[in-house]
């Protein structure tokens, strides 16, 4: 990937960075002299969890513009630039939301939303998806997008994200703390031995992925709302299904990874795929007009 790690990658390097003040603060005072305090615990793993979460999502839209090369525009360019705005504008005021700003970024066909706030978003276009595209079909690709917007998308992939964060950090030390004191029974210490250490770290990866999994699969099912709320800005649903069918055909751009739950399209994987397969959205859609 030429462009990785946005929402997740953010997320992750805020976790770990709190994890390590709160190491050096002392604030981690779950393993106290009578063993593990639970409830402390499971204080420190929320703060952990979402506080990783939600810097995320308050650093997405500006992190999204660098990590992309998006250039903002307002309309006062090109006949192409002034539609783009006007048609994200239309679609805004239909949804009922503020004005999102508006981008294009060079690459192949894509295009996401981004912001942690529904008034206050971001939605970009590639220079691929202009070219590759009619314009009835870049208009369901935008009306994809806003609705991702109006349907909250960005902040419930955070509340999933901060749960799933504030478990995997809980169980890994409940764990980690178990693992130890096997490991250490019989022997006298005032503190967590390399068992609960080792532990926590193998656990916190482990953990992560089935986190990953979890998260892409609310993603997944997130992008048939999106798609159907295409289909009603648009009062009508052949665009959008041309629109995919195109798409199924294109080599998707690569977008960074936090970003990519958010995209027009997405890689081709299984488990950790933030997008259903084409077909299946297409599919969906045609079943949705009977």
């Amino acid at each position: 990937m030429k462009r990785i790690f946005l929402f997740l990658a953010t997320n992750l390097a805020v976790v770990v960075v709190l994890g390590v003040v709160a190491s050096l603060l002392g604030v981690n005072r779950y393993l106290t002299a009578n063993g593990l305090n639970l409830g402390a615990l499971l204080g420190f793993a929320f703060i952990m969890g979402f506080g990783g979460a939600i810097i995320s999502l308050l650093l997405s839209k500006p992190i999204a513009k660098w990590s992309s090369g998006v250039q903002v525009i307002d309309g006062s360019g090109s006949p192409d630039e002034r539609w783009i705005v006007e048609t994200v504008r239309r679609f805004a005021d239909q949804a009922g939301i503020g004005m999102p700003e508006v981008g294009i970024f060079q690459g192949e066909p894509n295009a996401f939303a981004t912001g942690a706030f529904k008034n206050n978003a971001l939605v970009a276009v590639s220079t691929g998806l202009l070219q590759g595209m009619t314009r009835d079909e870049v208009e369901a690709v935008i009306g994809h997008e806003v609705a991702h917007i109006a349907n909250g998308d960005m902040v419930t992939m955070t509340l999933i994200q901060g749960v799933m964060n504030t478990f995997v950090v809980f169980l890994s030390r409940v764990i980690g703390y178990v693992v130890d004191g096997w490991l250490s029974r019989g022997e006298q210490r005032n503190g967590p031995g390399i068992g609960y250490m080792v532990t926590t770290i193998v656990l916190d990866i482990l953990l992560g992925f089935l986190a990953a999994i979890i998260v892409a699969w609310f993603s997944r099912q997130r992008e048939f709302r999106a798609d159907r709320g295409s289909a009603q800005l648009m009062g009508r649903r052949q665009p959008m299904i041309n629109a995919l069918a195109r798409l199924g055909g294109m080599v998707p751009g690569d977008l960074p990874r936090g970003l990519q739950s958010m995209g027009i399209t997405s890689g081709v994987g299984k488990l950790f795929s933030t997008h259903p397969p084409i077909e299946e959205r297409i599919a969906a859609l045609q079943s949705a007009q009977a």
